[in-house]
């Protein structure tokens, strides 16, 4: 028994050690994620900023597409008018390239640069700028001789039907390739996406409404979309980096979207201020934003569930406490991370005066509860421990804030009211200035009862309770003639102006009683029916009277069968 029950006492623990764990995973996958986008938003500016510096002063040599080496600038001569000339020569060869002709590169030395030929035609010359130190521009043009006879070599292998072949038969198994990987990514993607969002404790069938899809399986079908749209672009990228003649065309292309990415990254598209700040900016900030809430959350759950705990405060006072915390680390985090990121705080005055338009047009009404809170603390109206009726509701205050009032009912329930509403509409105080207040008890007697006897009997029955004041002393009127009864009214005092619902009821019965003792009647509604015309008894027709008879026959035979 002992070791069945501190094997359950481990297991309890690893279970509980593992859902912390999981949720502490997932919190710690988060803050790397933000992390990690950070370190790359912080370090794209470097690598942009090195490739610009670097990309001016080189310019490759491409044979189908595929870098053989990379030319300096030289005299007047830029990078990219050297590699554009030497790629216009090297594109006419390669284009009327036979499978049978030879291709020989050559070294001109009689020239003061070495020259590069081929076939004797004149390709480009190596300069001084584009030998390495410790090396010689012979040394330079002899490895540059090499690799572009390789290069030739290759290209003209690649226009054989041998390597067409190949490359189709590469092409093809690509192709299944990225089909099949679409259809695992599918497959794994229905099973584990609801695991995850299970373990984020996101639910899936979020939407009310059945007959609408869920927008979390929108979301998710986008991303797999997008998953396998990758998929099937890498893998025509890799298919036509496979043929000569659409490899330079899949480079122009990747290029182009490197590019265009670099400099919509870099380039400035919003202005604030003196400064403009580029998509990288943004995402810069966002991460950087996204890495404060993440790390505020994480605070706040500790403070809530390690430190506030160890205070012995209530629920909602360690909920408000760590509320407030979360709040404040955001506000000033995000103002440290604005300065941080470069941004002239005094830049945001219209933005801030906007911003404080909609909050003083979002706290009108909160201000104006608070004045109504303050009229009422000042004029005292209404106090704590006063019984009222506001529209309807019956209670007594039990709070007077600077924007609400709560009144506990006599059903103990509390209810939250504006305080305008105590100063825009009718409240009756019921304790005001004096707790006495008087009750009217109306009840009607037959006709023809003794009215001294009733008067007495009400007396009577209000001197009997506990509750009511003998002065002022109770008072019956009779108050008219009614339809049915003869109309009074009892009027008592009492000094609990909560009980008198309860006083009231007491009254009854004991009214009731009284009555029942001195043999006192409570009518019931009387009504008088005059006939002024008609004929009695009823006379009818003979053809009525005959249907009547065979109706009456048919359903005495109807009842015997």
């Amino acid at each position: 028994m002992l070791r069945f029950l501190t094997r359950f006492r481990f297991l309890t623990r690893f279970n509980l050690f593992t859902r912390f764990n999981r949720g502490v995973r997932v919190k710690s996958l988060a803050l790397a994620l933000c992390s990690l986008l950070c370190f790359l938003c912080l370090s794209l500016p470097l690598v942009a900023q090195t490739a610009g510096s670097e990309g001016p002063l080189k310019a490759p040599i491409l044979i189908d597409g595929d870098p053989i080496f990379e030319v300096s600038r030289s005299g007047d001569f830029s990078a990219q008018q050297r590699a554009r000339e030497a790629n216009e020569v090297l594109a006419n060869i390669v284009e009327n390239i036979t499978p049978d002709q030879s291709l020989n590169v050559t070294i001109d030395e009689r020239q003061q640069v070495p020259v590069l030929l081929i076939n004797g035609r004149y390709l480009i010359s190596v300069t001084q700028a584009d030998t390495p130190p410790g090396r010689s521009g012979i040394n330079q043009a002899d490895l540059w001789r090499s690799v572009l006879q390789q290069a030739l070599e290759k290209a003209k292998y690649q226009r054989t039907p041998e390597y067409i072949r190949y490359a189709l038969l590469l092409s093809g198994g690509a192709l299944i390739l990225a089909l099949l990987a679409s259809w695992l990514v599918g497959n794994l993607w229905k099973r584990w996406f609801p695991v995850l969002l299970e373990q984020l404790n996101i639910e899936l069938n979020s939407e009310a409404d059945p007959n609408r899809r869920p927008r979390t399986e929108i979301i998710s079908n986008i991303l797999l979309s997008l998953i396998r749209g990758v998929l099937i672009f890498f893998a025509g990228f890799y298919i036509a980096s496979l043929f000569p003649q659409t490899r330079n065309l899949s480079r122009e292309i990747r290029d182009g979207l490197v590019e265009t990415v670099q400099v919509s990254l870099t380039s400035g598209l919003f202005p604030l201020g003196d400064n403009a700040y580029s998509v990288l900016d943004i995402l810069i900030l966002i991460g950087l934003l996204a890495g404060v809430l993440s790390l505020s959350r994480l605070l706040r759950r500790i403070l809530r569930s390690r430190i506030l705990i160890l205070t012995g405060l209530n629920r909602s006072a360690q909920e408000n406490i760590s509320l407030i915390a979360n709040y404040t680390f955001i506000f000033i985090g995000t103002i440290v991370i604005l300065q941080i990121w470069g941004l002239n705080l005094n830049s945001l005055t219209v933005f801030a005066s906007v911003l404080g338009v909609g909050i003083s047009l979002g706290l009108q009404g909160i201000t104006k509860e608070f004045v109504s809170g303050i009229v009422l603390l000042f004029e005292r109206p209404i106090q704590v421990g006063d019984f009222v009726d506001v529209g309807g509701l019956v209670g007594t205050v039990e709070r007077i804030g600077v924007r609400s009032t709560e009144i506990r009912t006599l059903d103990r329930i509390s209810i939250i009211l504006p305080n305008s509403r105590f100063l825009e509409s009718e409240v009756i105080n019921w304790s005001h200035d004096n707790p006495i207040s008087r009750l009217r008890i109306p009840l009607g007697v037959a006709y023809g009862s003794d009215i001294k006897r009733v008067r007495n009997a009400l007396l009577e029955a209000a001197k009997d309770h506990p509750d009511i004041l003998s002065i002022p002393s109770p008072v019956v009127f009779f108050t008219g003639f009614g339809d049915s009864a003869l109309d009074f009214t009892l009027l008592v005092w009492i000094a609990h102006p909560p009980k008198q619902f309860q006083i009231k009821s007491d009254l009854y019965f004991l009214i009731e009683e009284r009555f029942r003792r001195e043999n006192i009647e409570i009518p019931f509604p009387q009504r008088d029916l005059h006939v002024r015309s008609g004929q009695l008894p009823i006379t009818i027709s003979p053809e009525v009277a005959e249907s009547l008879q065979l109706l009456s026959q048919n359903l005495t035979h109807r009842r015997e069968s």
